[in-house]
């Protein structure tokens, strides 16, 4: 379980690709090693992976046919900046919003506005309109966010000066791709309906 409070970013120095599977080596001199030991589950880019192999400064970890499937971490390339967050521990603040770090889907920004804050919009897939709600917190590349503006599939957030400072989202433009995570909280709500409803 994760927060979507991003604690540090790392940058990707290896990708290496056998078949339909891949690992990936993220190097994260800012994470504590006691958050990243072999078996830990550390969220990359929103998404929740295994540390295979741990090493000073970083560590490797495998990515499967379906996690590159559904979301963008079969994109990435070397040196590419990433958005870095260990589980959440017992007893840590939970500074944004429960997330689970399963994607549920690929979205696409299709308009950044300038200002002191930055707002970026993006297009999510149809299916996930329902659960994205003004007001309500989503998960876009790991960073929890709270949704401003919503049109069918479209939807807003605001970057605040910290967020662009600390995270990947500062540098994303339109047609860029990122990982969604809906709310945890909507997903089992609309899931009750549709079976009591």
């Amino acid at each position: 379980m994760f927060t979507g409070i991003v604690t540090c970013a790392g940058t990707l120095r290896d990708v290496q690709a056998s078949g339909d599977e891949h690992s990936i080596v993220v190097g994260t001199p800012a994470l504590d090693a006691q958050r990243r030991r072999e078996g830990d589950s550390v969220a990359v880019q929103g998404v929740c992976l295994t540390v295979r192999e741990a090493a000073a400064d970083g560590f490797r970890a495998d990515l499967s046919a379906e996690t590159l499937r559904s979301t963008t971490l079969g994109r990435l390339a070397r040196g590419d900046q990433v958005n870095i967050e260990p589980a959440l521990r017992l007893g840590e603040p939970l500074g944004g919003h429960l997330v689970t770090g399963h994607v549920d889907g690929v979205g696409r920004v299709v308009e950044r506005r300038e200002g002191r804050s930055v707002r970026l919009c993006i297009e999510a897939p149809a299916p996930l309109a329902g659960f994205i709600a003004v007001k309500g917190s989503i998960c876009v590349d790991g960073v929890s966010l709270t949704v401003n503006e919503v049109e069918a599939a479209r939807f807003c957030v605001d970057l605040v000066p910290h967020t662009l400072a600390v995270t990947s989202l500062a540098g994303l433009r339109p047609q860029d791709t990122v990982n969604l995570e809906v709310d945890l909280v909507a997903r089992y709500l609309a899931r009750y309906l549709e079976v009591h409803g």
